[in-house]
C-alpha cells in the first residue's frame, strides 16, 4: 500500500501537467470552432493533393473562395494527396489534432535543445505545462486556424539538432522540410559552415557537422528528383518560373507579412520595397548567420538554432505571422536562461495578438499603406522582436569572447555553469535554473 502510494505520489505532477494541458488544448479546439476557423491553407493543400491525381496543371489551380494559389515546390503537393482519402470535416479533425500534437513535440524538442542533460520526465513535466500555455499564442492559433503546416516544418528541423554526434539519421529532418518549404534551407547553411570552420579546430565534430549537412542536402536533392520523375511539367515550371514570383505568395505589405520586407513596405508606404528590402536582407541575413555559426562553434546549440530559424523569418520576402511558430523554441531558450521579464515582455508579443490591433484590409484594400508611427510599431513587432534576439544573442557572444573564450568549442561546453542546471523534476521553480551562467539579460 505505501509502495503504491508513493508511486502515485511521483506520478502526480506528470499527470497533472497532462490534464492541465489536455485541458487548455481541448478549450483552444473549442475556441477555434467558436470562432469558425475557415482552414483555408488546409483545403489549398487538398486541392494540390487532387490536381496532382487528376493530372492537372499545379501551379495553374486555383482554390477556395479566396482563389489562392500552389506555393510550395512539387514534392509538398506529393504529400497532400492522402488528404484526398478524407472528407473535409474528418480532415480538418485530423489536422487540428495533429497539429496540437506537434504542438507539444515542438515544446519537448526545444527543452531538450536547451537542456539535454535534464531527466526525460521533467522534460515531458515542463513541456506540457509549456505547451497548455504555448498554444494561446498567435502564431500557434493561426497556424492552426488556417491548417498550416508550419509546426511540422518546425519539428523536423529541431528533430535533427537535437539527435547525437553521429546520429545516422540527422539531416534528414532539415532536407525533407527544406524540400516541403525552402526556408529551411538556411539550417543546411549553417551545418556546412559550421562544419567547414569546425574542421580546423576539432575534425570530429566538424565532421559531424558536414555528415548533416551532405545528408540533408542529399535527401532534398532526392526528394526533388523524385518529384520531378512524377511531376515534370510541375518541377520545370517551379524551379525555372515560380521561385521568383513571390508575389504568388500573397502582398508584401500585408500586416499578417513579418519580415523585414514587409515592414519596409509598410514603413516607405509602398507594395515593394525593391533595394531597400535586398540591402536590409543582405545585412541581417548575414549578420544573422554568423552570430548563429560563432554561437554553434562555441558550443551554444540553442542560440545557433533559435538564431537561424530568425534570421530566415526576417530576410524570407513574406513570412506570415503564423510562421513565427519559432517562437516556441525562443520562448523555452528565454526561460532557461534569461531574467523573468524579458521572457514575460517576448511572450507577451506573441501573445497579445497586438499586430492585428492596426487597421488592416484583404485585398485590394490596402489600408496598411496609411499606416502611423504607432501602427507601424505594433504591426511589426514580430520584426522587432527578431532583430532585438539576434542583437542580444552577439553581445552575448562578444562578452563571452571578451572574458577569454577562444571559440574552439563546437560542442556543449563541458563542466559550464550552464550544464549544472537542471529542469524541475517535480514541476517546482529551480533556482539555479535563474542562475545560469550564460544567461542572456544578466551579462
Amino acid at each position: 500500500m505505501t509502495v503504491n502510494l508513493r508511486a502515485r505520489l511521483a506520478r502526480a505532477p506528470l499527470a497533472t501537467a497532462a490534464v492541465a494541458c489536455l485541458l487548455s488544448l481541448a478549450a483552444f479546439w473549442v475556441a477555434q470552432r467558436a470562432a469558425n476557423v475557415t482552414m483555408l491553407d488546409l483545403s489549398v493543400y487538398r486541392a494540390e493533393g487532387e490536381t496532382v491525381l487528376a493530372g492537372g496543371d499545379l501551379y495553374a489551380m486555383r482554390a477556395t473562395s479566396a482563389n489562392l494559389q500552389t506555393t510550395y515546390p512539387p514534392f509538398a503537393a506529393l504529400l497532400f494527396t492522402p488528404l484526398t482519402l478524407l472528407g473535409v470535416p474528418e480532415m480538418r479533425t485530423v489536422a487540428t489534432a495533429g497539429n496540437l500534437l506537434l504542438l507539444v513535440a515542438l515544446v519537448r524538442l526545444s527543452l531538450r535543445l536547451v537542456r539535454p542533460e535534464a531527466p526525460a520526465r521533467a522534460l515531458w513535466t515542463t513541456a506540457l505545462w509549456a505547451a497548455a500555455v504555448l498554444v494561446w499564442c498567435e502564431p500557434v492559433w493561426t497556424t492552426l486556424r488556417y491548417g498550416q503546416i508550419n509546426l511540422l516544418i518546425a519539428v523536423a528541423v529541431l528533430w535533427d539538432f537535437t539527435r547525437r554526434a553521429g546520429h545516422r539519421w540527422a539531416g534528414v529532418g532539415t532536407g525533407l522540410a527544406t524540400a516541403v518549404k525552402l526556408t529551411p534551407g538556411l539550417f543546411v547553411v549553417l551545418m556546412l559552415a559550421v562544419g567547414l570552420l569546425g574542421l580546423r579546430r576539432d575534425g570530429g565534430r566538424g565532421g559531424d557537422w558536414l555528415r548533416r549537412s551532405a545528408l540533408a542536402t542529399g535527401v532534398f536533392v532526392l526528394v526533388t528528383a523524385a518529384s520531378a520523375v512524377a511531376l515534370p511539367y510541375d518541377s520545370r515550371n517551379f524551379w525555372t518560373r515560380m521561385i521568383f514570383e513571390t508575389s504568388r505568395v500573397g502582398r508584401k505589405e500585408e500586416t499578417a507579412n513579418q519580415s523585414l520586407n514587409g515592414v519596409l513596405a509598410r514603413l516607405l508606404h509602398t507594395t515593394d520595397p525593391g533595394v531597400w528590402w535586398l540591402v536590409a536582407a543582405l545585412l541581417v541575413g548575414g549578420a544573422g548567420l554568423a552570430v548563429a555559426v560563432l554561437a554553434a562553434l562555441r558550443g551554444d546549440r540553442p542560440v545557433a538554432v533559435v538564431a537561424c530559424g530568425v534570421t530566415a523569418l526576417l530576410v524570407s520576402p513574406i513570412s506570415w505571422s503564423h510562421h513565427w511558430v519559432w517562437c516556441v523554441p525562443a520562448l523555452v531558450l528565454l526561460a532557461v536562461r534569461a531574467r523573468p521579464v524579458w521572457t514575460a515582455g517576448v511572450g507577451l508579443v506573441f501573445g497579445s495578438f497586438a499586430l492585428w490591433w492596426v487597421p488592416h484590409a484583404p485585398a485590394p484594400v490596402r489600408l496598411e499603406l496609411h499606416q502611423n508611427p504607432g501602427q507601424m510599431l505594433l504591426s511589426g513587432l514580430y520584426t522587432l522582436v527578431g532583430l532585438g534576439l539576434l542583437a542580444a544573442f552577439a553581445l552575448k557572444l562578444r562578452r563571452e569572447g571578451g572574458a577569454g573564450g577562444d571559440g574552439t568549442a563546437i560542442g556543449p561546453p563541458a563542466g559550464s555553469a550552464d550544464d549544472r542546471v537542471r529542469l524541475p523534476a517535480q514541476g517546482r521553480h529551480d533556482p539555479a535554473g535563474a542562475a545560469g551562467g550564460q544567461a542572456l539579460a544578466k551579462e
